[in-house]
């Protein structure tokens, strides 16, 4: 486990406001360096498996992914990170530099590419202008989306069906990573949402 020093907290370093000048979204960005990534990945995929939903989230498609364990193994090698499920599956992320061997070397160009270009932690307001997603985003240096993670959500039951009545507690992991990450206590706000069902 890797051992973190006690933050400061951290206001956001951005916030989104829609045409109507309502909060849609506070950020707050991450290093996009291999040791931060791989820290940050490895506490995710390790402490907190059940219940994110993970993959990409490009213009067209969303991939969200539940674990269906822990992973078996973690590892980095050549920039990239590998995370390994019991049942089978894995993925590849890139965090690093990519550089390939000394017989197939990977062209400066796409090291740049592959390498991230930005990390951050989110919280997205709903119509309401109260929380209704909490999670965290990456992009390679192409701008291109990596890798979305959606927190537990206290208005989205384990079946993927929206709740009927919100579960507060499924913004624990939400309130461990921010402490962690942010080095921010659980906000009051978290629990002021109606979801995304709307009377």
């Amino acid at each position: 486990m890797i051992v973190l020093e006690p933050l400061a907290p951290r206001a956001p370093t951005e916030t989104l406001r829609g045409g109507d000048g309502a909060l849609k979204r506070e950020i707050w960005s991450l290093p996009a360096e291999a040791p931060t990534l791989e820290a940050f990945l490895r506490d995710v995929f390790e402490t907190h498996w059940e219940g994110i939903r993970f993959g990409p989230l490009i213009e067209g498609a969303a991939y969200e992914w539940k674990c269906l364990s822990a992973p078996q193994s973690i590892g980095l090698l050549d920039g990239y990170l590998t995370v390994m499920f019991g049942h089978g599956g894995h993925f590849h992320l890139c965090i690093g530099e990519n550089r390939g061997s000394e017989r197939f070397p990977v062209a400066p160009e796409l090291t740049r590419k592959r390498k991230p270009s930005r990390a951050q932690l989110f919280r997205g307001y709903g119509r309401d202008g109260k929380p209704v997603t909490w999670g965290f985003e990456m992009w390679n240096g192409a701008g291109e989306p990596m890798i979305s993670i959606f927190f537990p959500n206290p208005f989205i039951e384990d079946d993927d069906s929206l709740a009927e009545t919100p579960d507060f507690s499924r913004l624990a992991v939400w309130r461990a990573v921010s402490k962690r990450w942010l080095g921010r206590e659980p906000e009051a706000i978290d629990e002021q949402g109606q979801g995304f069902r709307h009377g």
